[in-house]
């Protein structure tokens, strides 16, 4: 062939392709179905990290399809309480829910090992094991008996142990106190004498106000100061041992989902993964600025003690291990977890510099 005749072949490829490209950018990105969904929330939209994702997974969606897909959320109460999410996913009231799914401990003993469990995972390794271990699996296999498909849309760092009038410097401290607090930390807490409740976030204030509790526990540092529990308590006690991170889980019910295209379900699981990897970014951001707020507004930032951790450790697997015993399932789950753990320790220990390292003078 010619050196005339490759250039007149060479044009004539060119050619096709700037056809090509123009004929797709005329289109639209992704072509997808309509998708109008209402989606109640479990924790207001404006929550750093923890609820933030949502408007992530929203927008993008909305964007990525040209209007095609719009999720439309709700605040917690507008459509259905915080607590009846699942239910309302499960039996079709509403295609989706973004939740806590911890909430639903009641029904689900194991869904606490996912949504943050005491002395766990932290977020590194919890996605490694979600993602790549047996995480995602497990999960899908505990909700297919509810009607539902389950997406990890958000995870955030520990929390704060929580606000109490006095310092806690021995677990006899956990005795007799009246305590607002979650999952299986509460189940830890209510074996050392304390009388726990669960009452939903947006409750927390007027609950503490009026003296109904003497402490409670909610979220990250940002996230508690946005609920103000700083106005109440000035004594705020880290690290989060019951919760060494939070997840939130955008809840599709079964028969909505599996009538999606292929296509529409791949677009929100990759939204759901967008808007973790974003919510994370956000949290980790917000939360030295709040604590250095704290400090100038006189909170009292306690560690506790490592013994004390210590002792919460050990009252810890005594209860996971009670719950085990009781719960296929939650067994299951926590044994995963927990040979995952063992796993993985020797890169978290070797791999990672010591936390003492992690400062600049």
């Amino acid at each position: 062939m010619s050196i005339k005749q490759q250039l007149s072949r060479l044009t004539c490829g060119i050619s096709a392709a700037t056809l090509l490209s123009a004929s797709l950018l005329a289109t639209p990105a992704v072509a997808t179905e309509k998708v109008r969904w209402q989606v109640p929330l479990a924790f207001p939209s404006h929550l750093v990290g923890l609820v933030t994702p949502v408007k992530h997974l929203a927008d993008q969606l909305k964007a990525i399809s040209g209007g095609d897909m719009q999720l439309r959320y709700y605040e917690p109460g507008e459509l259905v309480p915080p607590f009846e999410i699942m239910n309302a996913v499960s039996t079709g009231k509403y295609p989706a829910g973004f939740t806590w799914v911890g909430y639903d401990q009641g029904t689900i003993p194991a869904l606490p090992l996912y949504s943050g469990a005491p002395f766990n995972l932290e977020p590194p390794a919890y996605l490694a094991w979600y993602y790549q271990g047996d995480g995602k699996k497990l999960l899908e296999e505990i909700y297919a008996e509810h009607n539902i498909h389950p997406m990890l849309c958000s995870v955030i760092g520990p929390e704060g142990a929580g606000w109490f009038a006095k310092p806690i410097n021995d677990l006899k401290d956990f005795d007799g106190l009246r305590i607002r607090f979650a999952g299986i930390g509460g189940k830890v807490l209510e074996k050392l004498g304390a009388s726990v409740t669960m009452i939903p976030g947006g409750e927390i204030y007027q609950a503490l106000e009026r003296k109904t509790i003497d402490a409670t526990e909610f979220s990250q540092p940002a996230i508690d100061k946005m609920l103000g529990l700083d106005q109440i308590i000035k004594n705020y006690i880290m690290p989060g041992w019951h919760q060494t991170l939070t997840t939130s889980h955008l809840l599709v019910n079964q028969g909505v989902w599996d009538k999606l295209q292929p296509q529409s379900r791949a677009l929100i699981e990759m939204g759901c993964e967008s808007a973790t990897l974003k919510g994370f970014a956000e949290s980790e951001w917000a939360q030295p600025t709040a604590l250095a707020e704290y400090q100038k507004e006189g909170v009292q930032a306690q560690n506790l003690p490592e013994p004390v951790l210590r002792e919460l450790q050990r009252v810890t697997n005594e209860v996971l291990d009670e719950i085990a015993g009781q719960d296929a399932m939650f067994k299951r789950v926590l044994t995963s977890q927990r040979d995952f753990m063992q796993h993985h320790a020797t890169w978290h220990r070797m791999g990672y510099l010591p936390r003492d390292f992690y400062q600049q003078d």
